[in-house]
């Protein structure tokens, strides 16, 4: 979609609108109401630009955003930080991670007013993945900050323009703030309850881990629902297609944290195509989750299965036949305004 105060340089950040915290995107299309659609972006072990872009490439017209991870699950690539600044040199609108776990609070603020600089307008703040968990199991963890305090760093220096040692920002990052949470890992209540307290830090929108039980997930958005917070934030449950039955066993018995139920990998194994069960499994799913009352969109992560998104959010309709922003649709711009 193009808004009517799109700049002709793709390059250039849109204009801040009153009310609104950054330039970016993202921030425009859940404001305005649309149900949106994010991705992970998985980085390159590589210093070859074109690697990143090659991978961006195969989302254009079908998500509003981009995270670029950082070290996620502790092991080592392209940093979040450098994907980010090749992303909107071109136009993109990346969400840049920020994990807790490598970085002090000094490289932290500085990456943060860096990515800024560059025309950064989304910021996802994570703990981050034990080093024990990554390729690098000897590696120094840092954990200066965690997620929350990470929240109200950021958001202090935005909006208040100040370092947290209480020095002046001449020019504050203008950052649409979002942070993560798992609705599926016991205890079950404290998850709203840590939504609504990295809301009160700073965060405007939430990613969650995969969805694959949607009663789980509707008792979750109810509780948001009753604390006030869904008129606070934004909410995108997290999904993915599943490869086959034995992956799905496989991910939920050794990554921590996902949340499969029984029914989920029955009804894989059940099938004569599993890969295809799992791509329409994750079309219903996300089906399903846009009726849910409070839910902003769905954050797509498909490890090594990118090149399905397209035809999952395609086939889903969630879009409804707008078609989100991307590089190629800013030269045409361009040409229709020549």
């Amino acid at each position: 979609m193009i808004f009517e105060d799109e700049p002709l340089d793709p390059w250039h950040p849109l204009p801040i609108l009153p009310g609104h915290i950054s330039p970016g995107r993202l921030e425009r299309v859940l404001r305005a109401g649309y149900f949106t659609v994010t991705s992970e972006l998985a980085p390159p072990d590589s210093a070859d630009p074109e690697e990143v872009y090659a991978r961006a490439r195969i989302f254009d017209g079908y998500v509003d955003g981009m995270n670029a991870t950082d070290g996620s699950g502790a092991n080592c690539h392209m940093s979040s930080v450098a994907m980010c600044a090749l992303l909107t040199r071109v136009g993109y609108s990346p969400v840049m991670q920020i994990s807790c776990r490598d970085k002090n609070r000094i490289a932290i603020q500085g990456d943060v007013l860096g990515a800024a600089a560059m025309g950064v307008s989304n910021v996802l703040c994570l703990s981050g993945d034990g080093v024990q968990s990554g390729d690098h199991p000897d590696a120094k963890p840092v954990f200066d900050l965690d997620s929350m305090s990470l929240l109200e760093t950021v958001r202090g220096m935005r909006d208040e323009c100040q370092f947290l040692s209480g020095r002046t920002i001449t020019a504050p990052p203008r950052v649409f703030l979002g942070a993560a949470e798992n609705p599926f890992a016991p205890p079950y209540d404290f998850r709203a309850l840590r939504v609504a307290k990295k809301v009160n830090a700073g965060a405007q929108f939430i990613q969650t881990q995969y969805c694959y039980d949607i009663p789980r997930f509707k008792t979750f958005m109810a509780q948001l629902r009753d604390m006030g917070v869904l008129e606070r934030c934004y909410i995108l449950p997290g999904v993915g297609p599943l490869a086959s039955a034995r992956a799905a066993e496989w991910i939920r018995t050794n990554v921590p944290g996902i949340h499969i139920p029984d029914e989920v990998i029955k009804r894989l194994a059940g099938a004569e195509k599993q890969k295809q069960e799992g791509k329409q499994l994750c079309i219903e799913l996300i089906q399903e989750l846009r009726e849910i009352e409070g839910v902003s969109g769905v954050h797509v992560m498909a490890y090594r299965q990118e090149e399905t998104v397209a035809e999952i959010i395609d086939r889903s309709g969630v879009l409804q036949g707008r078609q989100p922003w991307y590089p190629g649709r800013g030269h045409e711009l361009q040409k229709e305004s020549a």
